[in-house]
C-alpha cells in the first residue's frame, strides 16, 4: 500500500513517525512523510520521500513567542492549548492542501500531532482509510486522567471524563479555522463533532504504561517507535571524554526553548557539583561558554548509543526521551516544562526510576541535586536496569506495522 504520513511538531514528534515509515517500507509498503521542515532530517537520511509542511516550529518555540511563553511559565493546559491552536490555525489551510496533494496518490493516511484535524478532513474528502497515531495516550480511559492535566489532581472517578473534556476543548480551539479550510480547500461542509471511531496506535511502551483494559480493540500500545540503529561513529573527542573517567551525567532538554538560559546554566553547574557532564544544548540556546570544563558539549547523538554509556539522563520528560532513557536502563532526573511532560515524569517516578519531578519553571539547585542523588542510588539503578531489559524485548514499530496491516486488512 501507499501511505501518506502526516504530523506536525518538534523532533520528538517526527522521528517516531519516520521510524514507522521505515518499518512500513521494510514490510513492502510505500510511505511519504509530511512534517515541519526542521524535523525531517532523519527521514530524509533514511531515503523516505518527504514534504515539508508550512510553518516553523522552531520559530514558534523562540523566546517571546506564545509557545515559548507557555513553556517558560510552565503554562497550564489552557495556555499551552491556545498556543498550539494558534500554530495550527495559522497553517491549517496550507496543511490541507499539502496533505491532499500527497495523499491523492495514496491508499491510506496515517496521522499524528497538530496536523491530525487537517489530515482527517483530507481522508474524508478523498474517502480513504485513516489510522491515527500518537506518543500521548488520548483515548479515553478510567485507568489514568488526560496526560495534558497535572498528575494526581483529577479524582479517579473523573479520569474518563477528563479525556473527553480535554479532547473536546482542543477540538473547539481548532474547529472554526478547520471548518473554514474544509470548505475552502476540500469543499466539505463544516464539522461539528470531534472525529471518533478511527483506529489509534500509540508509540508507547506497555511496560512503561500498560494498555488500559477499557480501551476499544482498535486502540493499541505498540511500544516505542525507534529509528534503526545507524552506522554511526562517535567523534574522537566524545570517545576520549567517555573513556577518561566514570560514566557522565547526561543533560539535555530536546526541543524545549524559551526558558531563562542563565538560570538553567547556573542550576546545572551547581547541581552537577563538579561531576562529569554531557550536555546537549538542543534548542535551548544555552551558550557553551557559560559552562565549566567538566561539561562536554555533545551534538545530535543516537540515544540508543549514548544513554547506556551514562550514569543517568536529566531531561524534560518528553515521551521519546523518557522511553529512550528507560529502554537504555538508566535512571532519569525529569525537569518537565509543559504539555504531557509532567505525565511521563510521574510515570517514571511511579516506576521508581526517577525522583519526584523538578519544577522546570523554578529550577531549584537543592531539588535538582536531590533528584540526581536519587538517580545515583543502587536500588534506583537496579530498577532502571530491570525496566530497560523488559522494554528491550519490545518491537514497537513491528507491532505497529502488523496492527496497520490487520486494521486495513492488507
Amino acid at each position: 500500500m501507499r501511505f501518506a504520513v502526516a504530523t506536525y511538531g518538534t523532533e520528538g514528534d517526527t522521528r517516531p513517525l519516520a521510524a514507522l515509515c521505515i518499518a512500513l517500507r521494510a514490510a513492502g509498503h510505500e510511505t511519504h512523510l509530511l512534517a515541519d521542515a526542521n524535523t525531517l532530517g532523519s527521514a530524509r537520511d533514511a531515503g523516505i520521500p518527504v514534504t515539508p509542511l508550512s510553518g516553523d516550529i522552531r520559530r514558534a518555540l523562540a523566546p517571546g513567542q506564545a509557545l515559548a511563553t507557555a513553556v517558560d511559565r510552565k503554562g497550564g493546559f489552557g495556555q499551552t492549548a491556545r498556543a498550539l491552536a494558534d500554530i495550527a490555525n495559522a497553517n491549517v489551510m496550507n496543511w490541507m492542501q499539502e496533505i491532499r496533494d500527497v495523499a491523492a496518490d495514496g491508499d491510506a493516511l496515517i496521522l499524528s500531532g497538530l496536523a491530525a484535524f487537517a489530515g482527517l478532513s483530507v481522508a474524508e474528502a478523498l474517502d480513504i482509510p485513516v489510522v491515527g497515531t500518537g506518543l500521548i495516550p488520548i483515548t479515553p480511559t478510567q485507568a489514568f486522567a488526560s496526560p495534558f492535566l497535572s498528575p494526581n489532581v483529577v479524582p479517579r472517578p473523573l479520569h474518563r471524563f477528563s479525556h473527553h473534556a480535554v479532547n473536546g476543548l482542543l477540538w473547539r480551539a481548532f474547529r472554526a479555522t478547520t471548518n473554514l479550510a474544509r470548505e475552502s480547500v476540500l469543499s466539505l461542509p463544516p464539522r461539528k463533532r470531534l472525529w471518533t471511531g478511527h483506529p489509534m496506535l500509540y508509540g508507547v511502551s506497555p511496560t512503561l504504561l500498560p494498555r488500559p483494559r477499557d480501551w476499544p480493540d482498535n486502540a493499541q500500545m505498540c511500544g516505542q517507535w525507534e529509528l534503526p540503529a545507524p552506522a554511526w561513529t562517535p567523534p574522537p573527542a566524545l570517545e576520549a571524554f567517555l573513556a577518561a573517567g566514570e560514566p557522565p551525567v547526561y543533560i539535555g532538554f530536546g526541543s524545549m526553548a524559551g526558558f531563562d538560559r542563565a538560570r538553567l546554566a547556573q542550576a546545572m553547574i551547581a547541581a552537577a557539583a563538579g561531576r562529569r557532564v554531557l550536555f546537549h544544548p538542543g534548542w535551548s540556546g544555552v551558550d557553551a561558554d557559560m559552562l565549566p570544563d567538566n561539561f562536554f558539549i555533545v551534538g545530535d547523538t543516537p540515544h540508543h548509543w549514548l544513554f547506556p554509556r551514562t550514569a543517568m539522563a536529566v531531561h524534560h520528560g518528553g515521551s521519546g526521551t523518557s522511553h529512550s532513557a528507560s529502554r537504555a536502563g538508566v535512571p532519569s532526573v525529569v525537569v518537565p516544562f509543559a504539555g504531557d511532560q509532567p505525565f511521563w515524569a510521574d510515570r517514571l517516578h511511579r516506576l521508581g526510576t526517577a525522583d519526584k519531578p523538578v519544577n522546570g519553571r523554578r529550577l531549584d539547585v537543592c531539588t535538582l541535586g536531590r533528584a540526581i542523588a536519587f538517580a545515583d542510588r543502587a536500588d534506583t539503578r537496579a530498577r532502571a536496569t530491570e525496566l530497560g531489559q523488559r522494554m528491550a524485548a519490545e518491537d514497537g514499530a513491528g507491532n505497529a506495522v502488523a496492527a496497520i496491516e490487520q486494521l486495513l486488512s492488507i
